[in-house]
């Protein structure tokens, strides 16, 4: 490697950086991947909440660990992140006329590290706080703490004064940016900055030993159980960011779509799409005893023909049934029994009249 190593010069200024867009697309992409999972863990909490529930009440924190280990083995076989290897990119440390070092030799122990944090504990932060701004606005909507108590003065001032700390952060990184594109600065990120480092494009040498060192298949010589143990964890993990890595190279555009579709800007697009036609004018089920002729007093419910307890309608027809009565009933059969539409539980609406 030192052979190898010995050839690579600093390129010139722009020759070996990155245009904006493959700076850009390379942050877009884990941006992407984070939504797309967060929606599948969602699917699978509400079909099993039993068996998938602690999926979703500690998405975040399992999201961050998996990110850690999958950032952790980039950065230390690669020099770079999953993304910025994914747009065949790599990170150097600062400096001028200092040989570029391969990618496969990894970042000196402090930028490492410094890298690693920045890619994962700070997105982390920052969406937990978006979490806790968010409950907060709907406890301050609600009136749910006492007005006159010291903890709603300071989350007043909190919600205040989030907005213009978001604004100055995203103000932030776009002016990075633009001094990117003016050639002003040599990050288009703050956080390379701080990381103390710079994205580069790939060599063919680093391409090649990157080749070389995935390729090899190097068999254990010790006969310790620990430096096996180590190894067999090295290639599982080395296997799961590999499938990772190439399932993404398939699904990136089917990532961007889930994207672009749970986006709240497309709600309105994507509602005119989906939007169901109108219903048929209900049809009485004669073969049922339950959807005969509907009693004359609009008081009396539909299935046990007595005045009603607990009043509740089908969202789906607007029926209005005892509560009991009409649980029991859509339990059994998921649908109205007067109209026949597919109803479930989720559908009954009680009904609070004045009296009660």
């Amino acid at each position: 490697m030192a052979e190898v190593g010995a050839h690579l010069t600093a390129a010139p200024a722009g020759g070996d950086r990155p245009s904006v867009f493959e700076a850009v697309a390379q942050d877009s992409l884990m941006a992407a991947v984070k939504p797309a999972l967060q929606h599948l863990v969602k699917v699978l909490a509400e079909s099993n909440p039993g068996r998938y529930g602690f999926l979703w009440h500690w998405f975040d924190e399992i999201y961050v660990l998996l990110d850690l280990l999958l950032q952790q083995h980039y950065l230390a076989g690669c020099s770079a992140s999953f993304s910025e290897n994914f747009y065949s990119l790599k990170r150097i440390p600062m400096g001028d006329g200092r040989q570029q070092p391969l990618a496969t030799a990894g970042l000196p122990k402090r930028q490492h590290w410094k890298s690693l944090l920045l890619l994962v504990l700070v997105p982390y932060l920052k969406g937990k706080l978006e979490k806790l701004v968010s409950s907060l606005r709907e406890e301050d909507e609600y009136s749910i703490h006492p007005p006159s108590s010291s903890w709603k003065r300071f989350y007043r001032a909190f919600l205040a004064a989030y907005p213009y700390v978001n604004m100055t952060w995203e103000g932030w990184f776009l002016m990075q940016q633009l001094r990117y594109i003016l050639g002003k600065a040599e990050h288009h990120s703050p956080m390379l900055k701080l990381a103390g480092v710079r994205l580069v494009r790939l060599t063919v040498e680093d391409i090649q030993a990157l080749e070389k060192k995935w390729g090899e298949t190097t068999p254990s010589q010790t006969h310790s159980i620990t430096s096996r143990v180590q190894s067999a964890l090295r290639r599982a993990l080395g296997g799961i960011a590999f499938s990772l890595s190439t399932g993404l190279s398939v699904s990136v555009f089917f990532l961007q779509f889930l994207d672009w579709w749970y986006s709240s800007e497309n709600q309105e697009t994507i509602k005119s799409l989906t939007a169901l036609p109108t219903p048929p004018p209900p049809v009485h089920l004669e073969h049922e005893p339950s959807s005969a002729l509907l009693p004359s007093l609009k008081t009396v419910c539909p299935l046990c023909r007595k005045v009603r307890v607990n009043a509740t309608a089908l969202a789906t027809s607007g029926f209005v049934f005892c509560y009991r009565c009409i649980y029991s009933y859509v339990k059994a059969h998921q649908r109205c029994p007067v109209t026949g539409y597919a109803t479930e539980l989720q559908h009954l609406v009680k009904l609070y009249s004045p009296e009660s």
